[in-house]
């Protein structure tokens, strides 16, 4: 499944009159969604009341309250969340308005996700009025996709070696990789986005420098790597962050070679062969257990951090053929 960025924009036809269900662990997802509807009956209606409520608060009576006609307009949307915590002498009366909901009512049920009102998931799945939307995690393999599309959204092209650099540089939150692509966006207007107006927000990022130096170390280009090693201990990076990149980046090598390449990401995909020709089962080994001293090393009782990482960067690029 291809992972979920910014939707189009609901018609208020498409949630007036209807129950938007909501579902998902990944809350900025959710609330995007639920800030959709809001804006399609907003759109519809500038008069439109909104109302929000905990399910655990929800009664048939409190839901009727919430989404009778006010004195301004009838149009009116009520969004219930934390809906898992529904209680169960509320289930029925639920189901049933969400059977035959008001016409001029857009309502919006958020779960949090979870095993929780399962039951009641179920119930308001097999009606024809509600409509589910989920918001399930993006998994670490899908971000650079989700940037890629969250740039088409926008209408920009966002190349995918960019993605990949732009989650290296603002790890793997949603909310914060859809504000630096709308960032970008904004920065450069109509452009074509690859690495080097990623590398001009964020490329100072020490995220993005470990995952550069990493790269380097791999694929045996021994003077960048120490250079790099050099840089990032004088600009002041943790020597415990800059291995876990490098032990981060041997693994995934690690699965590659195995053959077990069904949760890399197509940007490394891409890159992974040129540098796989260098390896084999032997020297892998021989490369973790080498990480696996260093780290040991570094949180342990070294006492040259300096040291530690420039005997792995001539270790490791020594066992590469």
């Amino acid at each position: 499944m291809a992972p979920p960025s910014a939707p189009a924009s609901p018609r208020a036809a498409d949630v007036l009159g209807r129950v938007t269900l909501v579902t998902g662990k990944e809350e900025f997802l959710s609330e995007r969604t639920v800030q959709a509807v809001r804006a399609a009956v907003r759109a519809h209606d500038d008069q439109a009341e909104f109302s929000e409520a905990v399910a655990a608060d929800l009664t048939l009576a409190t839901l009727g309250e919430l989404s009778a006609p006010s004195l301004f307009s009838s149009v009116r949307c009520v969004v219930v969340r934390a809906f898992e915590q529904l209680p169960d002498e509320s289930v029925a009366g639920l189901v049933d308005y969400a059977s035959r909901p008001a016409e001029e009512v857009a309502l919006v049920l958020v779960h949090g996700g979870g095993p929780r009102g399962s039951g009641t998931l179920a119930k308001l799945r097999k009606l024809a009025t509600v409509t589910e939307v989920k918001s399930e995690a993006v998994k670490s393999w899908d971000l650079p996709a989700f940037v890629v599309g969250e740039g088409r959204a926008r209408g920009a092209r966002v190349d995918t070696e960019a993605a990949a650099a732009l989650v290296q540089a603002v790890g793997e939150d949603l909310r914060m990789l859809a504000s630096a692509v709308q960032q970008l966006v904004s920065d450069f207007p109509g452009a074509r986005i690859g690495t080097a107006e990623v590398a001009q927000y964020f490329g100072g990022r020490a995220e993005v420098k470990n995952f550069e130096i990493a790269d380097a170390l791999l694929a045996g280009q021994r003077l960048q790597a120490m250079e790099g090693v050099r840089w990032a201990i004088e600009s002041g990076t943790s020597p415990v962050y800059l291995l876990s990149s490098v032990a981060g980046q041997l693994r995934t090598l690690a699965n590659y070679v195995g053959g077990n390449r069904k949760d890399i990401n197509p940007y490394q995909l891409k890159k992974l062969p040129a540098v796989a020709r260098g390896w084999d089962d032997a020297s892998l080994a021989a490369a973790i257990r080498a990480v696996a001293r260093a780290d040991a090393d570094l949180k342990g009782a070294a006492s040259d951090p300096e040291y530690t990482l420039e005997r792995l960067v001539l270790t490791i690029t020594g066992l590469r053929r």
